[in-house]
C-alpha cells in the first residue's frame, strides 16, 4: 500500500520518518516527497572549482554575480547526493523516482531504485545530461526526485541493513573492500557462490 500525505505527515510527526535537515511544505505532495539536491557530485574531471561551485571549462568574462550552481556537461554521467539524509522506519521501504520537471530538461535521473526498510542516510542518484551541446545548470537545493513510501505487510523477520545504511555517500559509489561473493563471480564459479550463500 502506497503511503498519502497525511499518512507521510503523521509519520513525521512521530519520528516515525525523518528528514535532516527537515523538509518544507513544497516538499510535500499528495503522495511523495520530493528530495532536494545536494552539495557532493562524484565526476570526471572535466570542470574547475571557482568560489561560485563547480563549473566547466570555459572562459566567461562577463558574469561574475552568479549562485551556486554545478554544470553537467553534455553526455555526462555524474552521481549527486541527495541533500536530505532519512531514516525510514522497518515496516516501510521506498521507491525513488525522477521528477518529471527534471527529465524534461534534458537530464535523466533514472528510477533509482528502492530504498530498504530501516535505512538511515543519504541518498545517491544517478544524473546523466542526454543533450548532444548543451550544458545544463543544476542547483544544490533544488527539488530533482521524490521518494513513494510503500508499507511491507507480513514481513516474517527484521530487515537486512544495506551496506550503505549510515555510511558517507562517497562509500557507495567507489570501490570498496573485495566481497567474498565479488570474488566467487571473478572465478566464475557460481556453484561455490550458491552453496556458501544458500537461501534458506
Amino acid at each position: 500500500m502506497i503511503i498519502a500525505k497525511e499518512q507521510i505527515q503523521k509519520l513525521m510527526q512521530d519520528g516515525e520518518i525523518v528528514f535532516s535537515p527537515e523538509i518544507d511544505a513544497l516538499q510535500v505532495q499528495s503522495h511523495s516527497v520530493d528530495l532536494r539536491m545536494g552539495f557532493t557530485f562524484l565526476v570526471p574531471k572535466l570542470w574547475h572549482l571557482t568560489k561560485n561551485g563547480r563549473e566547466a571549462l570555459r572562459l566567461d568574462y562577463l558574469n561574475a554575480d552568479r549562485p551556486q550552481y554545478f554544470e553537467i556537461l553534455p553526455h555526462e554521467h555524474v552521481l549527486v547526493s541527495t541533500l536530505e539524509s532519512i531514516k525510514i522506519p522497518h515496516n516501510l521501504m521506498a521507491v525513488l523516482y525522477p521528477r518529471s520537471s527534471v527529465n524534461r530538461r534534458g537530464l535523466s535521473v533514472d528510477l533509482s531504485g528502492i530504498v530498504d526498510a530501516g535505512y538511515e542516510g543519504q541518498l545517491v542518484i544517478p544524473v546523466r545530461n542526454n543533450t548532444d551541446g548543451q550544458t545544463i545548470k543544476l542547483y544544490p537545493g533544488e527539488r530533482f526526485c521524490q521518494l513513494v513510501f510503500e508499507e511491507i505487510k507480513d514481513a516474517k523477520t527484521g530487515p537486512k541493513k544495506s551496506k550503505y545504511h549510515k555510511k558517507d555517500i562517497i562509500s557507495g559509489a567507489l570501490e570498496e573492500e573485495t566481497m567474498e561473493e565479488g570474488e566467487l563471480i571473478k572465478k566464475g564459479d557460481l556453484k561455490e557462490l550458491r552453496k556458501r550463500f544458500p537461501l534458506a
